[in-house]
């Protein structure tokens, strides 16, 4: 199969090494340092499930690649509306764009920009991370990736797409039923972890050491799940008890992306999470203290770095 992978940092760069080692055509899509290195030294990826080196063809113009079978759409989510007015030159009459991204917006973004007949849902459960320019670090998590047509379909392309991705080593693939689902199951997930670590400044251990704290991360959850739950989507009751035991297991050391980007003075995804929430929340009518205190404390430093 023939794949773009559209930002490869850490979700995209390890995805399309992945897929390169199988035996598929990746072309990647980067900028900065990161696409210099790429095209200079290649792509390296060092993994707890293996590492791997491929040399393959990167650019930050996608009409250098032209009509792609996939495209796997990893940039952050404060990118999605500028770059998808850049795939056209990806897309064939067959094309689908796979957003792998935080948040539940994405989709329907990359819908208005290139037609809801093109997008993918899909979700990544991996740490990984432009360790240096050229390479991808990949830290933890299942490296599972889960994808599904929006309206639940099992379409040819999608079980295609499942089909390439479990045959390659260092991947768990899931095709989904209920994508929307999925996507705010994690999206309950990332909102207490991100929120948490980067209100506090402090990892998960000792959020979990601490009360209130702790109190406040099941809080967060809750109340996404609140939200999901008024729009129709199907999620299951458990899903809030069953992240917490994920969370009790943790790393104690372990941050989070948003928690990153606050400490390093890079733009954030807050408009993506915790506004994301409080947005969904008003149109529902459901209350969302806890998120939007975190999107209060956070925002003079999103405001900051936007």
């Amino acid at each position: 199969m023939r794949f773009a992978v559209f930002g490869a940092g850490g979700v995209g760069g390890y995805l399309g090494a992945r897929l390169a080692d199988a035996g598929h055509e990746v072309h990647l899509i980067a900028r900065g340092e990161h696409l210099a290195a790429l095209r200079s030294e290649g792509l390296r990826v060092v993994s707890v499930l293996g590492d791997a080196a491929v040399d393959l063809p990167a650019t930050d113009d996608p009409a250098d690649i032209g009509p792609c079978d996939y495209v796997l759409f990893c940039v952050k989510a404060y990118d999605t509306r500028d770059a998808a007015t850049d795939l056209s030159p990806l897309l064939g009459e067959e094309t689908a764009v796979v957003s792998f991204q935080n948040g539940v917006d994405n989709e329907r973004w990359l819908a208005d920009a290139i037609g809801e007949e093109h997008v993918v849902g899909g979700v990544a459960y991996v740490f990984s991370t432009i360790a240096e320019p050229g390479v991808v670090e990949h830290t933890g998590g299942p490296a599972r990736f889960v994808v599904g047509e929006l309206d639940g379909r099992r379409t040819d392309r999608i079980e295609t797409l499942d089909r390439a991705l479990s045959e390659s080593e260092g991947i768990e693939a899931v095709l989904a039923d209920e994508i929307r689902v999925e996507l705010w199951r994690k999206f309950t997930f990332i909102c207490a972890q991100a929120g948490m670590t980067a209100t506090t400044r402090l990892p998960v251990g000792e959020i979990r050491e601490t009360d209130a704290s702790w109190a406040m991360y099941r809080r967060i959850m809750e109340e996404v799940a609140a939200v999901a739950r008024a729009e129709g989507v199907d999620l299951p009751e458990s899903t809030v008890a069953e992240w917490l035991d994920f969370a009790r297991d943790l790393d104690p050391g372990m941050y989070s992306s948003l928690h990153y980007d606050l400490t390093h003075d890079k733009r954030m995804e807050l408009d993506a999470l915790h506004g994301s929430v409080v947005r969904h929340a008003d149109d529902v009518g459901v209350d969302v203290p806890m998120n939007e205190a975190v999107d209060a404390i956070l925002r003079p430093w999103a405001d900051r770095t936007a």
